[in-house]
């Protein structure tokens, strides 16, 4: 696996990372031992960067990737999140969220606990409460760099002027924010202050939730618990419209001999050496076709051709429900 650093930071992290979060929630039934040989199984293949947060499963995600990483510490770059106590006692039942330097420190520390390690590589504020000015928060996670319990720090979802304001205080190594073919929004203005700033991007979701696999046509394929059920992308008028999206991915997959999830984050891959898509799965063979991704060659004329056809007004619905979108962007 080739290796990429996050903006000028100096980490070192491979092409594609792994996101956890369906090993515990999301996407339906979940395998605990089949999850720990996954993870382990992308360590043996040169995948470094491990993607989990403290809300996924309540902190069960974190202890998973825990697990797995046991006796293997120096092999993983371990990336997790703070700031969403909770996913549904917030306003209108959305997310609650704490930003607060009291909470930063406390929550690393039960992360540190679940993980079983003595520092956090990558950390993250998960999502942001505007009522509590970056500053403080950028402050109370340099002080937990100091104390050696975190190397880096990362935002999420947060506006250009949060990027610069955050920066300011103390160097920001990544901005993981959803970014796919069908997730261009932050190519705008957020990715350019991130590269102005010298500051990694990390997408999320860069296969669009599995949408861009094709394999996906009707929400009858779904688990009862699986979030995409409630996402308005797949939903009536809304599926319909982005299926005829799909079939252009398909086609152009076949014409340079890939997967349309190969082609997707070869996509991403070609957009910048400053970009490392952390696509999720529960199982090995889905992992090695992900990872696979980074020797597929895009020529030139195709990629633009994909990202022209797939354009950012060309997807239809938007990407969460009304309460979780309040809080991108912030």
């Amino acid at each position: 696996m080739r290796q990429r650093t996050l903006g000028s930071s100096g980490l070192s992290v491979s092409a594609i990372g792994l996101g956890c979060m369906g090993m515990s929630v999301c996407y339906g039934p979940r395998d605990e031992d089949a999850a720990v040989e996954t993870i382990r199984h992308a360590l043996d293949t040169g995948v470094t960067l491990l993607d989990t947060a403290d809300a996924y499963g309540d902190g069960h995600n974190e202890e998973l990737v825990g697990r797995a990483v046991k006796g293997r510490r120096h092999e993983a770059v371990i990336a997790t999140k703070f700031g969403i106590r909770s996913l549904s006692g917030g306003p209108a039942g959305g997310p609650l969220i704490d930003s607060t330097p009291a909470y930063a420190r406390q929550a690393c520390d039960a992360s540190l606990s679940r993980l079983g390690v003595d520092h956090i590589d990558l950390y993250y504020l998960h999502r942001r409460n505007p009522d509590v000015p970056v500053e403080d928060t950028m402050g109370a996670l340099a002080e937990l760099v100091q104390a050696g319990k975190v190397r880096h720090i990362g935002l999420s979802e947060v506006s250009a002027d949060t990027l610069r304001r955050a920066h300011a205080v103390h160097p920001v190594t990544a901005l993981q924010s959803e970014y796919s073919l069908w997730e261009r929004e932050l190519e705008d203005e957020i990715l350019p202050a991130a590269r102005e700033l010298g500051i990694g991007i990390v997408p999320y979701a860069p296969v669009g939730r599995g949408f861009l696999t094709g394999a996906l046509t009707s929400l009858d394929q779904l688990a009862d618990d699986d979030y995409r059920r409630n996402d308005p992308r797949f939903q009536g008028d809304h599926l319909a419209r982005n299926l005829a999206l799909v079939e252009t991915v398909r086609a152009t997959a076949a014409r340079i001999g890939c997967t349309p999830v190969q082609l997707a984050l070869a996509w991403l891959l070609s957009q910048g050496e400053d970009i490392v898509p952390i696509p999720g799965t529960k199982r090995i063979a889905y992992l090695t076709e992900n990872t696979q991704a980074a020797g597929v060659s895009l020529p030139e004329p195709e990629r633009r051709a994909l990202q022209e056809a797939i354009s950012r007004h060309a997807v239809s619905g938007a990407r969460y429900a009304e309460p979780a979108m309040r809080l991108l962007n912030t």
